[in-house]
């Protein structure tokens, strides 16, 4: 019989952690039928990445309890209720958090199944620290967690010195990617409108346009460098108009190229000839992962585990992310180095796919949830 699995999402858009859940449901395959319930109604983007035939449900208001609304009791028992047709409950980041509080309170009472939490970071109102409320509410709602499951030594950290949780039921798990999709050269026309001119080298990332991100941050590196080139910005959000207008104050609108989102990263992510990364916040960030697979150099802000994420040579252009002539400097010097870049994406290359294999990742998953439900191979 499969395993019915009930998702709480802060968010169902594509980012990092939605599209790591749909690489695990699409791995367990038929063993596993999915209910997905967002915190922000209408943020299903990443639905159209599951595979076709997939046994996954998206219900409506009508059907199940809203993870958005104001905490009580009422509340929780609903969602606790809703939680007892299921075999296994996933809860991701802090939108996830009331469900997690309605497990808590009746895990026991309602013999409610395990649940397993996932955290990948902070929003841009905790960039400089928590939320006292938030820890204190992370405290005691992650009591009847079996596990939380964090990607970064960082993340790991916090939830055992802030949140309380025992080192016993902390699962570090780093983020992984197919390594021999991005074996191969890339695709010539994945990016729509790119064209590569001769001499060219071009910067690029792939991060949601959100205000985190600080990628006005990023127009202002590439502009500051001191260099040529193109920059490319691989995804879709609010500071699109934030972004384009930082390149026209800087003089650069005529070199920037923003082509909306583009699924799978493999198809094009070879077209860039360094990876840059300028967000305020990060954990282990799958698309430093997909960079570095490609074989690029990374110039990034000195954010949660990017600097331990890359190759040793490649850390000297890890900078604060309040340095910004110091990440124009550093871009400056790859956009200028052609053997400087190959040797630094050749490090990092060999260091990804040493480490951030997505078998491995999937491994890791399956067991833990297996391990949670008591059902070796369940998800096999």
């Amino acid at each position: 019989m499969s395993v019915r699995v009930l998702h709480l999402h802060s968010t169902f858009s594509l980012g990092g952690k939605e599209a790591r859940a749909v690489r695990l449901m699409n791995a367990f395959g038929a063993s596993a039928e999915h209910v997905v319930l967002s915190a922000v109604p209408g943020a299903l983007g990443a639905r159209d990445a599951i595979d076709r035939g997939m046994a996954v449900r998206f219900p409506g208001s009508d059907e199940a309890p809203s993870l958005a609304g104001r905490p009580g009791l009422a509340r929780y028992r609903q969602l606790a209720r809703y939680m007892t047709g299921f075999d296994l409950v996933l809860s991701y980041n802090w939108g996830s958090m009331d469900g997690v509080m309605a497990h808590r309170l009746h895990a026991r009472g309602m013999g409610l199944p395990p649940l397993v939490h996932h955290e990948d970071g902070f929003n841009a109102d905790e960039l400089a620290r928590q939320k006292r409320s938030r820890i204190l509410f992370r405290r005691l709602a992650l009591g009847s967690a079996y596990r939380t499951v964090v990607p970064s030594a960082r993340l790991e950290r916090i939830a055992r010195i802030d949140w309380g949780r025992p080192a016993a039921r902390i699962r570090r798990i780093p983020n992984g990617v197919p390594l021999e999709r991005y074996a191969g050269q890339p695709e010539p026309d994945a990016i729509p409108g790119f064209r590569r001119a001769s001499g060219d080298v071009v910067v690029g990332t792939m991060a949601g346009l959100r205000a985190v991100k600080n990628l006005p941050r990023l127009v202002r590196m590439f502009a500051r460098s001191g260099q040529g080139g193109r920059l490319v910005i691989v995804g879709e959000g609010p500071e699109r108009d934030a972004v384009l207008a930082a390149a026209r104050a800087e003089g650069v609108a005529d070199r920037l190229l923003l082509p909306g989102f583009l699924p799978d990263a493999a198809r094009y992510v070879g077209h860039f000839d360094i990876f840059a990364l300028s967000s305020d916040s990060e954990q282990f960030p799958i698309s430093l992962v997909e960079a570095m697979a490609a074989g690029l150099p990374v110039v990034a802000t000195e954010v949660g585990d990017v600097a331990s994420m890359v190759a040793p040579g490649n850390r000297r252009y890890i900078v604060p992310p309040e340095d910004e002539p110091g990440l124009a400097e550093a871009l400056g010097r790859l956009v200028a180095s052609r053997d400087l870049r190959h040797r630094l994406g050749s490090a990092n290359r060999q260091i990804a796919w040493g480490r951030y294999g997505e078998e491995a990742m999937i491994g890791a998953y399956r067991t833990l949830y297996e391990e949670a439900m008591g059902r070796p191979g369940a998800l096999s």
